[in-house]
């Protein structure tokens, strides 16, 4: 197995009686990765996050973490991940400091003074580690959860909605803070709602409803689903500007739309300087040039509809 891919499925499955909740998952994450996992409530997000922390077995199928085989090395998978379930699940009557010393003694973490320490005041909650948990707001809460996950350096990460609950300011703490820990080269998987998020810190994504839907960077399933669209700013608006490109083979449609030029086309980057030397010499005022970005919301409800 290759040692640089710290997680692999091969068709992993999962049933609960007559319902099949994960069918025949196949993928692998690698050291430094954000791997997004995306899907409608239900599509089997969770219950692979723990077939994969060996909290449940897999119906069929086989995966491996950190070279560990789901279910055949279970121990030695439990101690070597981190999971921040989306329901935090600390002890609301114990103090910051003592939630973790509890987690830190279970995982038989090492200077544990030290890393609750550094953890604390990594997320700003130094402070308030003698308050009772339970006084904490759902914000606080998730930032504590997040430094239990960490607190024994595991070096693959299972985060389930990780910004939950935070304030814009928090959240934006929080990407650059799974941001860092993927530069320490963990391997992280990351389900979350929140496309606008997955977008920026994901590297690859996997949509899944049961079954795997689609696997690839944000860009390339941007790509595959809808082309690229490249929008000339004109000047004004001239409907035989359309008409005097479209007669290029590359060029897919074109379109005017108020003073806007918008041409489907492949390899804009090869093609856009003849287009725009072709443009001029028809009489275009070209203002300036762009590419249309689609959303990855707009790529995931194609993905997930497509199901329906």
């Amino acid at each position: 197995m290759d040692n640089s891919k710290m997680i692999v499925l091969e068709g992993l499955s999962k049933a609960f009686g007559q319902v099949q909740a994960v069918d025949k998952l196949s993928f692998s994450v690698q050291a430094g990765e954000i791997f997004g996992l995306l899907g409608p409530n239900g599509a089997g997000k969770t219950t692979t996050i723990r077939m994969l922390g060996a909290l449940i077995g897999p119906s069929a199928g086989d995966a491996w973490i950190n070279g560990y085989r789901v279910g055949h090395q279970d121990q030695d998978i439990r101690r070597s991940v981190g999971i921040l379930t989306e329901a935090p699940g600390l002890y609301d009557q114990l103090s910051a400091e003592r939630n973790l010393e509890f987690y830190a003694q279970m995982y038989a973490v090492g200077d544990m003074d030290t890393q609750i320490e550094r953890y604390l005041k990594m997320l700003g909650l130094w402070e308030r580690r003698h308050e009772a948990v339970g006084t904490f707001s759902k914000g606080m809460r998730q930032k504590l959860a997040i430094a239990r996950t960490l607190l024994h350096e595991p070096n693959v990460l299972f985060l389930d909605e990780p910004t939950s609950g935070l304030d814009p300011q928090a959240a934006r703490m929080m990407r650059g803070f799974i941001a860092d820990l993927k530069s320490d080269g963990r391997a992280i998987i990351m389900c979350t709602h929140n496309l606008d998020e997955a977008d920026r810190l994901c590297d690859r994504i996997a949509v899944i409803k049961g079954s795997l839907l689609a696997l690839d960077t944000p860009t390339a399933l941007r790509r595959k689903l809808f082309g690229r669209t490249v929008v000339f700013h004109l000047s004004e608006s001239d409907g035989r500007f359309a008409e005097v490109i479209s007669r290029f083979e590359f060029v897919q449609s074109a379109d005017m739309v108020d003073n806007k030029l918008v041409v489907g086309m492949d390899e804009p980057e090869q093609h856009n300087p003849e287009l725009i030397r072709v443009l001029v010499e028809a009489g275009a005022e070209i203002q300036f040039v762009g590419e249309l970005r689609q959303r990855l919301e707009d790529v995931y409800l194609q993905l997930v509809n497509q199901e329906n």
